[in-house]
């Protein structure tokens, strides 16, 4: 579930890839953007990525000027969320009348509404990787609609099945989190690095490239050379790094003929 959800109160009720409903949203629709107002949107890595590229900022001009963060619930992990407008209805940035002005690049949390999606991964007995379910907002009017879905189509229609493959590591990484004892925390240098890898690419990207990084690691050429071009294969990178940093579970391996350190 996303965390959104939970602050909204919902109750979810499990559904299926196969499970059906009916729904549209579309300007007809007398509540068209009410959901995007008064909203806490959880960005992904990827999402920032898409959005920061849209926009033409860094990251780090990215997140200055569209975002807030928070602890997130039971993980003491710092995430991202969207900041919200100063306007009577504490509307998103991107939203006007007559829609969002960032439809194509919007985030993850916009294309599944009004499916809510809860991760399973690294929960004791799961056979599967979640589930899902209706995020009934009572202003929502798109339920009465006609156009008739299954949860596996609307996920495709959406795009959030691709983003969801983007971001499945770093999904898995927090709900591995979240199953830890309350009394192990992080240190305070671990959730930088947690924030940078996940957050500001751009920086981390300078971080691997202009440190003792590639030093540091075992890195074959083919792969440094991948990160160096493409920001989403840099972004897969730096969150197996972050498997490995903390909870020893990637593939990192030590190049023991330097000794610098990662952090130098």
């Amino acid at each position: 579930m996303t965390e959104s959800d939970k602050m909204a109160g919902i109750d979810p009720v499990r559904l299926s890839l196969d499970s059906k409903f009916n729904f549209e949203c579309h300007p007809g629709v007398k509540c068209f953007t009410k959901c995007c107002r008064g909203i806490n949107i959880i960005l992904t890595p990827y999402d920032i990525v898409l959005l920061k590229n849209r926009l033409q900022l860094s990251s780090e001009e990215f997140l200055a000027l569209y975002t807030e963060p928070q602890l997130l619930e039971k993980t003491d992990l710092p995430v991202i969320t969207l900041k919200l407008l100063d306007d009577d209805q504490k509307s998103c940035p991107f939203v006007r009348d007559d829609g969002c002005i960032l439809y194509t690049d919007r985030p993850t949390a916009c294309r599944y509404y009004p499916v809510g999606t809860a991760s399973l991964m690294h929960k004791e007995g799961a056979d599967d990787d979640g589930f899902y379910f209706f995020v009934n907002e009572p202003h929502c009017l798109g339920f009465e609609e006609k156009k008739e879905w299954t949860i596996r189509e609307w996920r495709e229609d959406q795009g959030v099945d691709i983003r969801d493959q983007v971001n499945a590591e770093w999904t898995d990484l927090i709900v591995r989190k979240r199953s830890f004892p309350p009394n192990i925390k992080l240190t305070e240098q671990s959730k930088k690095m947690f924030f940078l890898a996940s957050y500001n690419i751009d920086k981390f990207k300078e971080f691997v490239f202009n440190s003792t990084f590639l030093k540091r690691y075992d890195i074959d050429s083919e792969t440094v050379e991948k990160i160096r071009q493409d920001e989403v294969e840099l972004l897969k990178f730096g969150i197996n790094w972050l498997q490995s940093i903390l909870f020893n579970n990637g593939n990192f391996k030590i190049n023991n003929s330097s000794p610098e350190s990662p952090d130098s």
